[in-house]
This record gives structure tokens, sequence and C-alpha cells, in this order.
């Protein structure tokens, strides 16, 4: 259990011990009941420094070890490694269109330089709407 559960519980008492007195008997019996019964199942409160005798020196060692994997640490971490392995991937797929930009820029600078147009023909504003559907083609 952690605090907030804990503090709800005292709560819930708290709230149930202010109204016992204009209770029925009859509810009250079954609330002593249903407590009594409860107790009856409730385990044994189990300390981790408690190891039975049977234990083999690995069990022993590692017996405290399953509260520390369980811990706040352990879902602190099974947030953040998703998180970084998003942000990683994410920077990787940038890096990949960010490389693909690069190649084809360079295509169509080989490719214009390799032509044999006339430099005026770079002038026209034609030119650049030509360039434009190439690369939509593509």
């Amino acid at each position: 259990m952690n605090t907030d559960d804990i503090n709800l519980a005292y709560k819930v008492r708290h709230a149930l011990n202010e109204q016992l007195d204009t209770l029925p008997a009859s509810t009250t019996d079954r609330l002593a009941a249903a407590r009594a019964a409860a107790l009856a199942r409730k385990k044994p409160e189990a300390s981790f420094l408690q190891v039975k005798p049977t234990a083999s020196g690995w069990r022993a060692a590692l017996a405290g070890f399953g509260t520390f994997v369980s811990g706040p640490a352990m879902s602190r971490l099974a947030i953040a490694v998703p998180v970084l392995a998003l942000v990683i991937g994410m920077g990787g797929v940038y890096q990949h269109g960010q490389q693909q930009q690069i190649a084809d820029l360079a295509e169509i600078d080989a490719a214009v330089l390799s032509d044999e147009l006339p430099l005026t023909a770079y002038l026209d504003p034609g030119f650049n709407a030509y360039l434009e559907s190439q690369q939509r083609r593509q």
C-alpha cells in the first residue's frame, strides 16, 4: 500500500467512527463480523530481513532485490526507457530525411552542371518551375 491508500483508509475509518453512534445495532454487528473475518484472512507481516532456515545462500542474498525491482525507481525507469527510445528514433528519422534531401539536391546540381544548356536558361523563371515539376514527379 502506498501513502495515498493509507491516507484514504484513515479518512474512511474516521468518517465511519464519526457516524458510529447513529448506526443501528444490526449494522454494527455485521461490521464487527466482517472485520473479524478480514483480520482472520490477513497475511502476517513479512519482513525482508527474515530468512527461512532452508533458503539457499543466493536466495537469502537476493531476498530484498524483488522490492527494489518493483519499487518506484523501476516504474520511472519503465517510463524513461521507451521515451528515450522514441526520442532517439525520431532523431534518426530526422537525420535520414535530411540526408535524403541533401542527396536530392546534389542530384539536381549534378544534372544541371552536366547539362548543355546556355546560362540564360538558368535565369529563366520557367526553368525553376520546370525543376519543381521534375522534383514532384520523383
